[in-house]
């Protein structure tokens, strides 16, 4: 991926923002969640369920909805990185939000069906390995940061449009972690922010947030701007041997449908599996 090393320029105000993004796409309320599972989805979702009983079993830290932000520099410094150049991306991000064609947004799965309207919506950088081309060629300095995360598995801007709430969730897998770098923040702060499990948290313009996604969550916009954040899920720490367990699980193409919140451009056969795998996780909540 060719990178550039020119800073970009400014971006314009947060007026100029909002009032001339692009209209928002319509999201249709997935209603897939109701396949009955079979044999196959069965199976592999056990396997699946051990790896993460070997995860918890033998993760570095202990499992937290937010991970301590004097913490932060400590167990991730690259994220000093992101919070330093924050300014950089957040140029990148407003001039893509500004184009008249813009790449496509995604919201697929369930991710699809926590929105509900059009509430969120995602521009896609990097989804387990595949670079959105279009995307990263507009965005280099981004990009050239993202190089350097280590683990990197997701990266995405989320855009939270005004007076919008995405409804209690849970994310499929454990071998995961979320970060959310903030980029627009509406001046009301404390009207715009996440919860997961029982904390709470607002967003802040070049901080950076750790959250475990298992725990079920929650995030809500009560403004009348929109919320833009870098969004990144990165492999957790572990020790070994869960360290391997979670790179086959994570690397071996079977397990997408039973991992990933929505699959882009996804074969017929792992849309049948992750249909089967959410009904599963509906019948044990």
């Amino acid at each position: 991926m060719a990178m550039s090393h020119m800073a970009p320029t400014a971006p314009e105000s947060d007026s100029a923002i909002l009032d001339e993004r692009p209209a928002l796409p319509e999201i249709v309320v997935s209603n897939e969640n109701a396949a009955l599972p079979g044999w196959v989805t069965r199976k592999l979702m056990a396997v699946v369920a051990w790896v993460e009983h070997k995860n918890s079993d033998h993760a570095i830290h202990a499992r937290e909805e937010f991970v301590d932000p004097a913490q932060i520099p400590v167990r991730f410094p690259w994220v000093l990185d992101l919070e330093q150049n924050w300014s950089l991306i957040r140029g990148e991000v407003a001039r893509l939000m500004m184009r008249k064609n813009p790449p496509a947004s995604h919201a697929t799965g369930d991710a699809a069906a926590i929105a509900q309207d059009r509430a969120w919506k995602t521009f896609s950088l990097i989804s387990y390995g595949f670079a959105a081309d279009e995307t990263t060629a507009q965005c280099p300095e981004t990009s050239r940061l993202l190089d350097k995360v280590p683990g990197l598995v997701t990266a995405m801007f989320s855009v939270l449009e005004p007076g919008r709430h995405l409804p209690p969730h849970r994310g499929p897998y454990n071998g995961l972690m979320r970060l959310h770098l903030g980029l627009i923040i509406p001046e009301a702060s404390e009207d715009v922010g996440i919860r997961v499990a029982d904390q709470v948290q607002h967003w802040q313009e070049g901080r950076a947030l750790i959250l475990d996604d298992t725990f079920e969550h929650e995030a809500w916009n009560d403004t009348d701007q929109t919320r833009v954040v870098l969004f990144v899920d990165f492999v957790r720490p572990l020790r070994f041997p869960a360290r391997l367990l979670n790179w086959l699980v994570l690397n071996v193409f079977v397990f997408r449908p039973f991992i990933r919140e929505g699959l882009d451009r996804a074969q017929w056969w792992e849309r049948r599996f992750y249909r089967e795998a959410q009904s599963m996780r509906a019948a044990r909540a």
